[in-house]
């Protein structure tokens, strides 16, 4: 099979403008689109820049747009696909550093607001902090999350509101939150009860959609709005915990 690959080139340093550059791939082996990338890279132009890390579908380094589709380019099989025409571009939403890389700091900076780490009780339990297998199939969509940004690269708010912390940062947040083991203060969450947090979120499901690990992050968005709500409810009208 012979692929027509359109890669998406831009240098900061050297370019003035974004490009597109053509470069022909063939092969009689099955390959993974990151395989045929990293062919590419090493046979055709040694200065195209991608990230990668895993190739296994595990550290969502890969994560790129191909014929518009968000995914990871190492579990893309080029057999699969319809076209033999194949256009690479870098995920939206994020500065581009160099072709195919972009800067994830923003991302990181979101998820580092919700303090993505557990909040365990002040006392000390001699048998560890334990949970039941059934509590922990609660949390096991959100644990799946490899945070290759997908999710946030997609999103209409990021798009046009710096303040939105991003799907994946809210769903892990509920990912604590839902944990019988975390602890933290209820007043944690008021930090995203705002619409640079839930109340942010269209609802559209693009993240849901563009997921490579089925986590559904808006699931865990909407979760967090009604647990706002309910507690709200429980204060107004005194049920206090």
């Amino acid at each position: 099979m012979e692929y027509l690959f359109k890669i998406f080139r831009y240098d900061p340093l050297e370019d003035e403008h974004p490009y597109f550059q053509d470069f022909f791939f063939e092969t009689k082996e099955k390959k993974s689109l990151l395989e045929a990338l990293m062919e590419i890279r090493n046979e055709q132009d040694s200065t195209l820049a991608f990230r990668y890390s895993c190739r296994e579908a595990i550290c969502g380094s890969c994560a790129m747009v191909f014929n518009g589709n968000f995914d990871l380019a190492c579990r893309i099989e080029l057999q699969a696909l319809e076209s033999s025409t194949i256009v690479i571009e870098p995920l939206p939403n994020l500065e581009i550093q160099k072709d195919l890389v972009v800067d994830m700091e923003p991302f990181w900076e979101a998820l580092s607001q919700i303090k993505p780490y557990l909040y365990p009780d002040k006392k000390i339990q001699e048998e560890g902090h334990r949970i039941e297998e059934k509590e922990m199939e609660k949390i096991f969509q959100y644990i799946n999350c490899i945070m290759c940004g997908c999710c946030y690269s997609v999103c209409p708010v990021v798009s046009r509101d710096e303040r939105y912390l991003g799907a994946a940062a809210l769903a892990k947040l509920y990912r604590f939150v839902k944990d019988p083991r975390d602890k933290r203060p209820f007043s944690h969450l008021l930090g995203v009860n705002t619409e640079g947090g839930v109340w942010g979120c269209d609802t559209i499901f693009k993240c849901n959609e563009v997921c490579p690990k089925e986590v559904r992050p808006a699931d865990g968005i909407e979760a967090l709005r009604r647990k706002l709500v309910v507690e709200k409810i429980k204060r107004i009208f005194g049920f206090r915990r």
